[in-house]
């Protein structure tokens, strides 16, 4: 039983930490004076209702207890369904621990609302197939990355997908280091240096794989990254990889990040380098990094800056080239951008934009760029296609109609009271769930309405802030986020969402 209590105090801990107001920092000349406003609003996750927050803590509570009594019970009455988790005839447990408790007794009574399989073309509708009986599901998607409507299968996009595909076929079949950089590698390349403001690129099959392969070519364990503490899996991934000391500061507070930086001077550690690393969007949070207030910073302690644009690239900014271009910041001033091709642009794989000498070393020792498969035609096809589509000012209604219904998403949710996170300029709107069930209970909800929305709970996010996470796109129509706002006003209502009325 000490495990439910050990989860319990975490939570507790969790609790208390939500209900503490920010500290408040003493002026000095020593610490950093951001130009930003002072936010006057209360910050989201103060305005969480006690009610709420011990009734979710009573939530898990009830699910970990009850998961422990099955497990005893199990383990005793039917031992062999239980091999996996127990030390059985020499040998040890395949996969014990909390995770494969979590994934069993937690997971597994929501997992019909994770992994569900699709057919079609992921677009403004999305077609669901019932797990259980095979029968596809027409949705309104609000779930998948399509910030700018480039996943299609007609158009001039897929018109030249279509065709690269005739001229070059389907595989590049070999490494970029060997024979497998075609010329249309060189044209994107080329393509989107020029489109994010930097002297040279490099691409890659994944974006995940581009983070985690290019840490351990920039940093090594002489250096010092500093690293925002939402960042992605593949940042953190890359940066322990690389074998570099590792430091996080609280999410978006340039204070703890200049206390981190200041820290590390008066360490006498002969630091080779000193790596920051953030992202322009944060997909979890919607929230966008204070760029001009974190090159201010650059400019004062001379740290290297690594900007992951995963989520901004394509979708941020008045033509669309990411927070450099939302913040009107030279991209200069910005050591590394690093970028996928997945959100905005309707491919995959990712970027590294850098100067030319940084580039022209990662592609002779990046892993992923020697030992992987390149990057696919029909793949730098659609990239090249998108990417001109926005860049020539033909993207420029797509721009504005994805930020138009960014906000007035945003702006409904909060007029029903629910507790919205992130920048109104985010086409990434996190709305609280709170309560562990409310998440299977509200995707369900809207799958019988015909909406398809993504939750997202613990681990992925803290204990106590499970959400739905909206992903909005420029193929939505003011009618289809009506339609969305008025099946959350009555789930609101149903499931207590409305936490935040006024």
């Amino acid at each position: 039983m000490a495990l439910p209590i050990y989860i319990l105090l975490l939570a507790i801990i969790a609790c208390h930490r939500m209900s503490k107001s920010p500290p408040v920092l003493r002026s000095s000349s020593l610490l950093f004076r951001s130009k930003r406003k002072p936010d006057t609003k209360i910050e989201a996750h103060s305005r969480i209702p006690l009610y709420n927050r011990i009734t979710t803590l009573i939530s898990f509570g009830i699910l970990i207890i009850t998961g422990l009594l099955r497990d005893l019970f199990g383990k005793w009455l039917y031992p062999a369904h239980y091999q996996t988790l127990t030390t059985h005839n020499g040998y040890a447990p395949l996969s014990p621990g909390f995770d494969n408790f979590y994934l069993r007794r937690l997971h597994a009574r929501m997992e019909d609302c994770f992994e569900r399989v699709t057919s079609g073309v992921p677009g403004r509708h999305i077609t669901l197939v019932d797990g259980a009986n095979g029968l596809p599901t027409t949705t309104l998607n609000l779930s998948s990355y399509n910030y700018l409507g480039f996943a299609e299968s007609e158009g001039p996009c897929a018109s030249l997908v279509a065709a690269s595909i005739q001229t070059c076929g389907i595989a590049s079949a070999s490494s970029r280091a060997e024979v497998g950089t075609h010329n249309l590698h060189v044209e994107v390349e080329a393509l989107v240096a020029s489109y994010v403001g930097k002297e040279d690129c490099m691409v890659s099959s994944m974006g995940f794989a581009t983070n985690a392969d290019i840490f351990p070519v920039l940093v090594d364990a002489r250096c010092l990254v500093i690293s925002d503490e939402l960042n992605h899996a593949s940042i953190r991934f890359g940066t322990r990889l690389s074998g570099a000391t590792l430091a996080t500061f609280q999410h978006n507070d340039l204070r703890d990040l200049e206390t981190k930086l200041r820290e590390a001077a008066c360490s006498h550690v002969p630091w080779k380098k000193v790596l920051v690393v953030v992202e322009g969007l944060y997909s979890m949070e919607g929230t966008l990094c204070h760029l001009p207030d974190l090159i201010a910073l650059k400019r004062r302690y001379k740290f290297y800056l690594f900007i992951d644009e995963a989520h901004s690239i394509g979708a941020i900014g008045p033509s669309g080239r990411g927070i450099c271009d939302h913040y009107n910041v030279d991209p200069a001033d910005v050591d590394i951008l690093m970028g996928t091709f997945t959100k905005s642009f309707g491919a995959v794989g990712g970027y590294i934009a850098a100067n030319r000498a940084v580039i022209q070393k990662l592609r002779a020792t990046n892993p992923g760029s020697i030992y992987s498969e390149a990057p696919a035609p029909a793949i730098l096809a659609q990239i090249l296609a998108s990417i001109r589509i926005v860049s020539s000012g033909q993207g420029d209604r797509r721009l504005k109609q994805l930020l138009s219904n960014s906000r007035y998403l945003r702006r409904g949710l909060k007029r029903l009271g629910y507790i919205v996170f992130g920048d109104d300029d985010s086409p990434v709107v996190p709305a609280l769930l709170l309560n562990p069930a409310k998440m299977p209970a509200f995707s369900r909800e809207m799958l019988r309405r015909k909406i398809s929305v993504v939750v997202v709970g613990f681990p992925g996010t803290p204990l106590l802030l499970s959400r739905i996470r909206f992903c909005v796109s420029a193929t939505h129509t003011q009618e289809d986020l009506d339609y969305v706002l008025s099946a959350c006003a009555e789930l609101g209502g149903i499931l207590q969402l409305r936490l935040c009325q006024t």
